[in-house]
């Protein structure tokens, strides 16, 4: 039995980094790679999500070491956003995180001032300047410039 323990101890071991890293990594390369953008959306909703995750058991650190069978339980939530068949990853960020983002004013879609882009072309007063402007303050600062000199 000895044996058996020491084999299902390095296997669950090494479920979490290839469930969580390895598999999504691969699968990452692979989907830059091909013309479709469907796969692109699953992998980078799945990189937000495993880093939100990441992020909030560093913050609750304390609080999660008292829940036994946590690693467990973040495991099978993971397989489930990395898993082809299930598309977990692309449905929550759908559902739940492109709806925040929006709210927020944190992507280039949404915003809070109520303008829609039909509102923006038929203002006289917009030059096409101000059109280029990203929504919030956030993504003018991660964004790239466009018209930056090579050096």
């Amino acid at each position: 039995m000895g044996k058996l323990w020491t084999i299902l101890t390095h296997l669950h071991s090494l479920a979490g980094p290839t469930v969580m890293l390895l598999y999504p990594l691969y699968a990452s390369v692979q989907a830059m790679e091909s013309p479709s953008k469907l796969d692109d959306e699953q992998w980078l909703a799945y990189w937000i999500l495993y880093s939100f995750i990441t992020l909030m058991e560093m913050v609750l650190e304390s609080l999660i070491y008292w829940i036994p069978i946590w690693y467990e339980l973040k495991l099978l939530f993971i397989a489930w956003l990395v898993l082809p068949n299930f598309r977990g990853a692309a449905f929550i960020y759908d559902k739940f995180v492109r709806e925040q983002l929006r709210k927020h004013g944190l992507t280039a879609g949404g915003g809070s001032s109520g303008k829609s882009k039909k509102d923006d072309k038929s203002s006289p007063s917009s030059s096409p300047k101000d059109k280029e402007k990203p929504k919030s303050k956030f993504l003018a600062f991660v964004t790239p410039k466009k018209d930056h000199e090579a050096y």
